[in-house]
């Protein structure tokens, strides 16, 4: 009886181990949409133009975001397209940004950052 239990659960741990793998393998990596006007992507973006303007020592003016999507990694990527102006007035361009985030440690790093030409 006792061997049944034990056979029991040991093939209840194999059947949750591969569910958590499947359901993980299906989260993590894979590009998910989100509103790219919430205040937590507003506020990756912003974080986007500012690291930009500090590493390329331009003067970029966040407009807003168009498009966002999360990835899930080592904390969250997030990859959106946004549009600044160059600071003298010009028209706003489109820029592709990713920033990665680590919440639990306060971090946020820049990945890339680029002028789109569509």
């Amino acid at each position: 009886m006792r061997s049944q239990y034990l056979s029991l659960l040991f093939l209840l741990f194999v059947v949750v181990g591969v569910v958590c793998v499947v359901v993980d393998a299906q989260w993590t990596g894979k590009w998910t949409p989100v509103d790219p006007k919430s205040a937590h992507v507003v506020e990756m973006a912003k974080f986007a133009v500012d690291a930009h303007n500090k590493q390329a020592h331009t003067d970029l003016k966040f407009v807003g975001v168009l498009k966002a999507e999360t990835q899930v990694v080592f904390g969250n990527n997030y990859r959106m397209t946004l549009e600044a102006t160059d600071g003298v007035g010009g028209a706003a361009k489109k820029y592709e940004a990713i920033v990665w985030e680590k919440a639990w440690e306060k971090f946020l790093g820049l990945i890339a950052f680029r002028k789109t030409w569509d």
